[in-house]
């Protein structure tokens, strides 16, 4: 007897992590941190702000969202769709993608959209039982993306 399973294997992963200027900005907390631990001493003072600087990127790295496209579920930051109540996607650069994630941002949609990342995924939902019209992902790679949708949907 054929043994059928569904198909699980990822298709697309993509981690949102901040830009390096982010990090480095993040990580002079450190100093400052270190400025406040200089009466105690200062080895105390190097320690502390070390250990805040290396918390705080690891945090913010750890903490940023993923897109994924695994079997036949996108996944965007906590939230999770079937592809089959997606349609068409539209891969977004440029001046296109700043009008989809600035006024052209539907209402109605689901977004997740991380600030210097330029690219952008809109996918409009068919399912008519949802009151979410579209999802609007941002993306590094737009083109890889949709196509890994389009990809789980045939």
């Amino acid at each position: 007897m054929q043994k059928i399973t569904p198909d699980a294997r990822t298709r697309y992963r993509e981690r949102l992590s901040p830009s390096l200027w982010l990090l480095v900005t993040v990580a002079l907390a450190g100093p400052m941190v270190a400025l406040i631990f200089v009466p105690v001493g200062s080895t105390v003072a190097l320690v502390a702000g070390a250990a805040v600087s290396g918390l705080l990127v690891i945090a913010f790295i750890a903490l940023n969202p993923v897109v994924a496209v695994e079997g036949d579920v996108l996944t965007a930051g906590r939230a999770h769709i079937d592809v089959r109540h997606l349609g068409s996607p539209t891969a977004l650069s440029g001046e296109e993608a700043r009008q989809a994630r600035g006024p052209g941002l539907p209402a109605r949609g689901w977004h997740l959209i991380r600030g210097g990342i330029d690219g952008i995924v809109v996918v409009p939902n068919i399912d008519a039982d949802d009151p979410v019209t579209t999802w609007t992902i941002s993306s590094r790679t737009p083109d890889r993306l949709a196509a890994a949708i389009i990809a789980a949907q045939g």
